[in-house]
């Protein structure tokens, strides 16, 4: 007997597949625990329709991305930071200060972990930071960290 699988059943299919197995198994086990239904004609279609959609709806959110990553790549983000003696900074600037701050002068919105900052700054200078958007699209930032009492 074809079924649908609706959710994953170790070692037999995941959620999704179409497969044949014995009757007495879907007719006793799988429909019964609905964890499958019968492959029908209007069954496959609706499947086929959600896959669809899931490609289009994926393909909308790499192009975001892939605009959001070119905004980024564009921007040259400049934080200022109390400084001591020797350039060095009070405290430290994070992937959530670089978020607040993206947020704040550019107006993209960022999640502090798709931000990767090997460790956190410490001192004056330019620096580059990916910036994970989404799968395999990742941005180059600059970062400047300037002291408060330049201009």
């Amino acid at each position: 007997m074809n079924v649908v699988f609706l959710k994953n059943v170790p070692n037999v299919a995941k959620a999704g597949d179409i497969k044949n197995v014995p009757d007495g198994y879907a007719r006793n086990y799988l429909i019964p625990n609905k964890l499958a239904t019968p492959a029908t004609a209007n069954v496959k279609a609706q499947l086929e329709a959600q896959a669809k959609a899931q490609e289009k709806k994926h393909a909308q959110m790499e192009a975001e991305h892939r605009q959001t990553a070119e905004q980024i790549q564009k921007l040259n983000l400049v934080i200022k930071a109390k400084t001591g003696s020797k350039n060095r900074l009070f405290g430290s600037i994070t992937s959530a200060d670089i978020a607040k701050e993206l947020e704040n002068s550019a107006g993209l919105v960022v999640d502090k972990r798709k931000i990767e900052l090997p460790e956190p700054i410490r001192e004056l200078g330019v620096f580059d930071v990916i910036v994970k958007l989404y799968k395999d699209i990742n941005a180059k930032l600059k970062v400047t960290v300037k002291s408060l009492e330049e201009n």
